[in-house]
């Protein structure tokens, strides 16, 4: 499967098309459309383009789901001898990023313009009842025999 090495927030990460991932938190309203240049690598079912610094004409495009919160940590700062002591606590802003596609020079290497899981389209899930269903119901009906206490007739002939 093709995948790319970008990075976004000073960090660098593996992305591959129709995953997401949390990313330090970006300027975007959500189920907004991101796209990042900053590509150091693509892999396109062994076909290589590796970046020095970045890839020309390469390109990941994006949606994000939503903005939310990291785990929080906790900051504990103590100086020995001092009876100095600072407890603090920290929660990072996130942005969590579905990757649609990966684009090298302009041509689609992996993924779609829209994928289906983002695109939700109604279906008419609504069946009407013709007498056809209305007979196999009553049928079904009939055919469920209630057990009985009586003994068959097999039991009877032994």
């Amino acid at each position: 499967m093709a995948y790319a090495i970008i990075e976004t927030g000073g960090k660098q990460l593996r992305v591959e098309p129709g995953r997401f991932y949390d990313v330090e938190r970006l300027p975007v309203e959500e189920d907004g459309s991101v796209t990042i240049d900053r590509v150091l690598f693509v892999d396109s079912d062994g076909e290589i383009s590796v970046g020095q610094p970045w890839v020309d004409g390469a390109t990941v495009e994006g949606t994000v789901l939503r903005h939310l919160r990291g785990r929080k940590i906790i900051v504990y700062k103590m100086r020995p001898k001092k009876k100095t002591r600072k407890k603090q606590g920290h929660r990072q802003e996130l942005t969590r990023l579905m990757i649609t596609s990966i684009r090298l020079n302009g041509a689609i290497v992996s993924g779609s313009e829209t994928p289906a899981s983002l695109v939700a389209e109604p279906e008419d899930t609504h069946v009407e009842e013709t007498e056809d269903l209305a007979v196999t119901s009553a049928m079904a009906e009939e055919t469920v025999a209630e057990p009985t206490d009586a003994p068959t007739e097999e039991a009877t002939e032994e």
